[in-house]
Formats: C-alpha cells, sequence, structure tokens
C-alpha cells in the first residue's frame, strides 16, 4: 500500500491579497483556477517547485488559522530572496528549534500560518 502527496487547502477571502502574498511575495506560480461562473468564489492551485498548495475563496474548504509546514533544502536562500523584495506585510525571521532545525513562520493575510523548514524527511 502507498499513499501520495498531500495537498492543503487553505481558506483566503481576496484574490488580489492572495495573489500578491502567494504569487508575488513568495513566488509561487499559478497552475490553474477555477470559478463555477463569473461572481463565484475562486478556487486556485499555486506551486513552487515541490510545493502543491490550492486555495479557495468557497466557505467550507479549510478555516483561517491553518498551520502548514513546508520543508527546503535552501531555507538561508529562501530567506534571503524574501527580505530582498520588501513585501511591507512581513519580514519573517529564520529561528532555530530545540530538535536542531531552522524554520521561518510567515502569516498569510488571511491568518494560515507557513512554516518553512530545513528539517527534511527521510
Amino acid at each position: 500500500m502507498s499513499f501520495g502527496k498531500t495537498t492543503p487547502i487553505l481558506r483566503i477571502f481576496d484574490e488580489r491579497k492572495a495573489r500578491e502574498f502567494y504569487v508575488d511575495f513568495l513566488g509561487f506560480k499559478v497552475d490553474w483556477e477555477h470559478r463555477f461562473e463569473p461572481g463565484l468564489p475562486l478556487y486556485l492551485q499555486v506551486s513552487r517547485d515541490g510545493c502543491v498548495i490550492h486555495l479557495s475563496e468557497h466557505h467550507g474548504d479549510g478555516c483561517p488559522g491553518a498551520a502548514l509546514r513546508i520543508e527546503t533544502d535552501e531555507l538561508a536562500a529562501f530567506h534571503r530572496e524574501l527580505l530582498a523584495k520588501a513585501y511591507s506585510h512581513a519580514r519573517p525571521g529564520l529561528q532555530e528549534t530545540p530538535w536542531g532545525s531552522t524554520d521561518m513562520s510567515i502569516s498569510d493575510p488571511f491568518g494560515n500560518r507557513l512554516t518553512f523548514t530545513n528539517a527534511i524527511s527521510v
């Protein structure tokens, strides 16, 4: 038996703010987006390398305040990249953990917390 990758669904409330944060700031790309018709809630997929996240304006597709841990082997470089963008709503710092990894936590405009970590699973 095997299981595939997990794709989290994070609740968003403002398409412009979501694109500004996930695409412009974090450097994800929009893979696809869907609305049942104009004016209805947006559902989209963003990705960066192997990290895939779904963002949804649909009520019931997740609650604000979710937390994700995203592994990266280049955390220091990603940290420098983000600071260089001078995003006015976040200046993330690096934190050493008691278990030996380094983490960088950032909250999106909707209260979801993304923690990027160099603690790589085996």
